[in-house]
């Protein structure tokens, strides 16, 4: 079956940066694009970052130049470096394959002096 796992959420002062992880199985991980969502507290959950199976990548506008996506097809796995956090960066952050079609359980990313 399709499992997402993800890593390497934590907390992180303002200005800081953390790397997720995002682990993929149960499925044909070059045939799709995968995706990084982030839900804050009492907010929807939002997309964040999109890498297609051709490398292509996308941002949500309040990431651009700061997040990273990428992909390794032959490890399976989908990273999110995110450098100079703010504190509107906290949430929990969801991995996904394709836009909402699996989900990983999600790690927390709290930024906070």
């Amino acid at each position: 079956q399709v499992q997402l796992v993800e890593s390497g959420g934590g907390l992180v002062q303002p200005g800081g940066s953390l790397r997720l992880s995002c682990a993929a199985s149960g499925f044909i991980f070059t045939d799709y694009t995968m995706t990084w969502y982030r839900q804050a507290p009492e907010k929807e959950r939002e997309l964040v970052a999109v890498v297609t199976s051709a490398g292509i990548t996308r941002y949500t506008d309040s990431v651009k130049g700061r997040f990273t996506i990428s992909r390794d097809n032959y490890r399976n796995m989908v990273d999110l470096q995110m450098n100079s956090l703010e504190p509107e960066d906290t949430g929990v952050y969801y991995c996904s394959r394709g836009f909402g079609h699996a989900w990983g359980q999600g790690t927390q990313v709290t930024v906070s002096s």
